[in-house]
């Protein structure tokens, strides 16, 4: 039953089966895809992070980079220009290449806009002598020197230079002097800058300090291409550098074996510079203006950083100033703590974010981290960049989420087409199959046949086609059953009729033939009960079955003689009885038990060999007479000795128009169960056996 029921339901489990597995096939495509999206992104980003990582190391031990290092951002720097530590022990200043060179590899310059740029710095090397240096550029006119002995120093172009530090201030004003041996051609003029003290510059007999130190190289071409060097507005660039002496610094270098270098109060000394034109106060370049650029800071590093990567540097030797720093805010001996800034990416959904995170990426779990070291001149520095992979499912969640859509939409195709499958074809089948088997289990007449009403499920495709097709074939049926009903009702008032008309003659043979030992009353008698048994039968098979015998105790030796002796009356010559002579009592209809007997002679008589006999046997228990009636001939096929006492099987094509119906054989197999025994056939080696059985009697 459960096998029938798996199997009436497959092609449903099937077709909805597909859909289920087209959908678990999309939606595992794109898992996939995520998978592989996420792991090249990891791989990406892992080049991307040791990318950063190089690109770091590599500004980091740039000069540029080591000065960061060396000057790290100030908490509360005051100065606009502050003195660098500078990765060089000194600077020559007195080479214009030198100078330069420096400058630019360091990157100390800050930028002016189109008035110029200084650099301010000390050397790393604290026994170069207590030096502030300063280099730089500015535009100006033809520069105009001062003359020696002239007491006013107005008259020429000039630096005001003051350096503030430990509640000090230095002031002075340096004219340009330039120098009287004729430069090169086309090399420009070439001067120094010759250092007075503020306070005394304008007293007569002034004396410069000796150790203040400065130069000046002019172009000699104009800074504007279509201007001459001897046109009025002709502006050129004057690259200069300065030595400044700090008495402070100088002294704190003799007063301990070990100085402390740099000083300790760097970031808070504070550099002022202005360059003045001749006969006025307007500056060509004041240090005081707002810088358009500043030197490379570790600041700037940031912007190498992709979002949530973390980079600290640590001073080695910094840890004496832990505790200071970490009361700061930033963790013990770090110079800086950053972090790639996050930018404000689109929504994305929270469980597409968690799916990611949970999709296996090989390596995804191990951190991405590294560790390298910076040497300067005067100290280590630890780099620590670490990776935040986060990021990476992060940006590939937006871009899952916008993905979401077209897979919610395949989805959703396939449940459309699965709905609208199943509403217009499936629910139709379904339909069909029901009310099909519905009329199977349920139909006994022709008026059963209108339940099946298929007319709503006709339409022009193939399944309503098919409906309309059961729709005729199931009218024609009905009209067949009709039919059948009506030719069945009038063979059954044809059987009324013959029977009628047969009983009237039978009735007067009777009272012809009614004593009792006339032998022809025993035969009118069977016909009778023939008719009877028909009479009023829509079928004969019905008719036998519907009989009912009045079964009682006969003498069936005494029976079975009197067949014997009767036999060839009816045409069977050549029948013999074997068995005891003494009475044995049988229940049995006795008109009835003739009619099976008489069967079995009848169909042994057709098939016996000429010339042979056909012998009667009984043999009788306590309980049971057996009858064994043989005839020599040939034996019943294996195919048909199970069937022919079923109604209508004969081994005759033919038979029905020949008068044999293949009944005799059901007629007797159906009394014999009617009186309480039972009939079977064998092959025997010269023949079939018929063996009849009967209950005793008391």
């Amino acid at each position: 039953m459960g096998k029938f029921l798996l199997a009436s339901y497959r092609l449903r489990i099937l077709f909805r089966g597909v859909f289920l597995l087209l959908a678990v096939a999309t939606v595992g495509l794109a898992l996939s895809v995520l998978q592989q999206e996420k792991q090249l992104s990891y791989n990406n980003y892992q080049a991307s992070f040791n990318k950063t990582r190089q690109q770091i190391s590599a500004t980091l031990r740039h000069p540029a980079g080591q000065l960061a290092l060396l000057n790290p951002p100030a908490e509360n720097s005051r100065a606009s220009l502050r003195p660098l530590l500078l990765p060089y022990s000194a600077i020559d200043f007195d080479d214009q290449n030198k100078v330069q060179q420096a400058i630019a590899m360091s990157g100390c310059l800050v930028q002016y806009g189109n008035a110029g740029a200084l650099c301010s710095g000390i050397g790393n090397n604290p026994w170069a002598g207590g030096f502030i240096y300063i280099a730089g550029n500015f535009n100006s006119s033809q520069l105009v020197s001062h003359k020696r002995g002239n007491e006013s120093l107005t008259q020429a172009h000039r630096l005001k230079v003051s350096v503030s530090l430990r509640g000090q201030t230095y002031r002075w004003i340096a004219p340009f002097e330039e120098e009287t041996a004729p430069a090169r051609q086309n090399q420009g003029s070439r001067g120094r800058w010759t250092g007075f003290n503020e306070s005394e510059a304008n007293r007569p007999n002034a004396r410069p300090v000796r150790d203040f130190r400065g130069w000046a190289w002019q172009q000699a071409i104009c800074n504007q291409a279509d201007l001459d060097d001897k046109d009025e507005g002709c502006q050129k660039n004057t690259f200069f550098s300065l030595r400044l002496p700090i008495p402070v610094l100088q002294e704190a270098l003799f007063e301990k074996k070990r100085p402390v270098w740099p000083p300790q109060d760097l970031d808070q000394m504070e550099v002022s510079l202005t360059v003045l034109p001749p006969d006025s106060e307007q500056p060509l370049l004041d240090s005081k203006n707002l810088p358009t650029a500043t030197p490379f800071s570790l600041k700037d590093l940031q912007a190498n950083l992709m979002p949530g990567e973390t980079l600290r540097i640590r001073k080695r030797d910094g840890q004496d100033r832990a505790d200071k720093q970490g009361e700061q805010g930033k963790p013990p001996g770090d110079l800086i703590n950053l972090t790639g800034v996050v930018e404000q990416a689109e929504e994305s959904w929270n469980i597409i974010t968690r799916l990611i995170r949970r999709l296996p990426v090989d390596e995804y779990d191990i951190p991405l981290e590294s560790r390298e070291i910076i040497s300067t001149p005067l100290a280590n520095y630890d780099v620590l960049l670490t990776g935040d992979v986060r990021s990476v499912s992060k940006s590939l969640s937006v871009v899952a989420s916008r993905v979401a859509w077209f897979v919610g939409a395949m989805l959703l195709a396939l449940t459309l087409a699965w709905l609208l499958i199943e509403v217009s074809i499936i629910r139709r089948i379904t339909l069909l199959t029901k009310r099909a088997v519905s009329v199977s289990k349920t139909v006994k007449s022709a008026g059963d046949l209108d339940r099946f009403d298929v007319s709503d499920l006709r339409s022009p495709d193939e399944l309503g086609v098919l409906a309309s097709c059961l729709h005729d074939l199931l009218r024609r049926v009905r009209e067949d059953v009709e039919r059948e009903a009506i030719r069945t009702e009038q063979e059954k008032e044809m059987w009324h009729a013959v029977g009628h008309e047969i009983m009237s003659p039978l009735q007067s043979l009777m009272a012809l033939h009614g004593k009792p030992d006339d032998q022809s009353n025993r035969y009118i008698s069977r016909m009778q009960q023939a008719i009877r048994v028909l009479y009023g039968s829509a079928s004969p098979s019905e008719a036998f079955q519907s009989t009912v015998l009045q079964v009682s105790e006969i003498d069936i030796a005494l029976f079975l003689k009197n067949v014997a002796s009767n036999a060839p009356m009816v045409g069977i010559p050549d029948v013999f009885y074997q068995g005891a002579d003494e009475v044995v009592m049988v229940k049995a209809d006795e008109y009835s038990l003739e009619d099976v007997v008489t069967h079995v002679l009848r169909n042994a008589e057709r098939y016996r060999l000429p010339g042979t006999a056909i012998s009667i046997t009984l043999h009788s228990s306590e309980t049971t007479a057996t009858i064994s009636i043989h005839n020599s001939g040939p034996h019943i096929p294996d195919d048909l000795i199970d069937k022919i006492f079923e109604y209508g099987v004969s081994d005759q094509h033919d038979s029905a128009a020949n008068g044999n119906r293949g009944q005799g054989l059901f007629v007797a197999k159906t009394y014999m169960a009617k009186m309480g025994g039972t009939i079977s056939v064998q092959n025997v080696s010269d023949g079939v056996n018929f063996i009849l059985s009967l209950q005793r009697g008391i």
